[in-house]
């Protein structure tokens, strides 16, 4: 496959301050330990993001800092603005702006479960995959050489774990 996606919802967040705005909320206890797990199942599993295009909400941030303990420097990090919250749409728009051979995208529900399904032709049997958990992250292989080819249903599943998957 010539380009790859790695999907990933941001880890469990914390509720705890009711004066925090959403976009403000940080991820709690059981959320740093799930992203630090995605860091080293990704890494792990050889598939290592060359580009990160990240929502710019504390939480989703704060999952990429655990995940990329584990991981190469990517040789791009973008944080992006019109993730928070973004639509499938949305989220396609700017995958086909990407650049580098593999992508990884973390963003939020209920967009990035719903592009998830979008995306693929051939959705994961994972009792988890139709929620779209916190910390749940799909890799897609795709054929197409450039990212601004990419259309609903061309990429294949190449895995999806969720943090539940990982607790040791």
């Amino acid at each position: 496959m010539t380009l790859r996606l790695i999907l990933t919802r941001h880890a469990k967040s914390s509720w705890g301050d009711p004066t925090a705005a959403d976009f403000d909320r940080k991820l709690n206890n059981r959320g740093q330990q799930a992203a630090t797990d995605i860091g080293q199942w990704l890494a792990e599993s050889d598939y290592l993001p060359q580009q990160v295009l990240c929502s710019t909400a504390m939480r989703t941030r704060q999952t990429w800092e655990r995940m990329a303990q584990y991981l190469p420097e990517p040789e791009a990090l973008h944080l992006v603005p019109e993730l928070y919250h973004a639509e499938p749409a949305v989220l396609l728009s700017l995958l086909r702006q990407a650049e580098a051979p593999v992508v990884a995208l973390i963003g939020h529900n209920p967009g990035i479960g719903e592009f998830a399904q979008r995306i693929v032709s051939d959705p994961p049997v994972h009792r988890d995959f139709g929620r779209y958990p916190t910390g749940a992250t799909l890799i897609v292989g795709f054929e197409e050489d450039r990212w601004k080819d990419i259309v609903h249903r061309s990429g294949r599943t190449v895995d999806f774990v969720t943090p539940r998957d990982l607790e040791r």
